[in-house]
């Protein structure tokens, strides 16, 4: 039966060049603050951004950048608030910042309908931060969002890695396009993921930061981290591939 939604979210995405959603194989990997800074920073060269964070169970980059008291507005639809130059969505605005337990197809129509009623308008980037591993969002995603393409997150752990290996497999088999793997939270003297990456581009390493929770909420000084700089040199790989 043809579901009227997806024609729908179809002229909803009309207007948005890119979608790039962040993905990883695992949880604690450091991906939300990944597509979190992401998204300031494509801000900040000066394109238009949205950011959704799709993550049902555990949504966090709305306490990353701070977002307090600013609400999505009912037009035709719902419009995403402006936060740091960014349009903001995030799945926290209809779970009350409680988990939906959400499976199948209740998880599938839910899905559908917040993507469905979300109006981006004309956008150069939209950035999804997805829930970890190979799941339904990622299925609906793919399923959904035709021209999606993933950017994973792993540490130096071979054992995050292992998982990231799998999710890759799944996106290769459904022929979803990866612009390639950055390896967060990096310790010196750590295993190089970049020795164990194959067929996939490897975009670089970001250095683990113990101080970095106490810049949550404190846009600039996030910007300012090393983080940030090192993702910044990434941003460009992507957006610039001769770089």
């Amino acid at each position: 039966m043809f579901d009227p939604r997806i024609t729908v979210l179809e002229h909803r995405l009309s207007q948005v060049n890119n979608i790039f959603a962040v993905s990883s194989g695992k949880g604690g990997v450091g991906k939300s603050v990944i597509a979190s800074v992401l998204a300031l920073i494509l801000a900040r060269k000066g394109f238009k951004v949205g950011l959704m964070d799709l993550d049902f169970t555990s949504p966090s980059t709305h306490l990353i950048l701070g977002v307090k008291d600013i609400f999505p507005k009912e037009k035709e639809g719902i419009v995403p608030p402006t936060v740091y130059g960014i349009k903001f969505m995030s799945i926290v605005y209809f779970s009350k910042d409680k988990a939906l337990s959400l499976r199948g197809q209740d998880f599938s129509d839910s899905f559908l309908e917040i993507l469905a009623i979300t109006r981006w308008g004309n956008l150069d980037y939209l950035i999804l931060d997805m829930p970890p591993g190979i799941n339904d969002a990622t299925l609906d995603v793919v399923r959904f969002m035709k021209r999606v393409k993933f950017i994973i997150v792993t540490t130096p752990s071979l054992l995050s890695f292992s998982t990231v290996k799998k999710l890759l497999d799944s996106l290769h088999t459904s022929k979803v396009e990866v612009l390639g793997i950055i390896e967060n939270m990096k310790i010196e003297n750590s295993s190089s993921i970049r020795e164990h990456v194959k067929g996939t581009r490897f975009l670089g390493e970001i250095p683990f930061d113990p101080q970095l929770e106490k810049c949550f909420g404190e846009v600039r000084e996030l910007l300012s981290t090393e983080i940030s700089r090192k993702l910044e040199k990434i941003v460009d790989k992507i957006i610039y591939q001769n770089v």
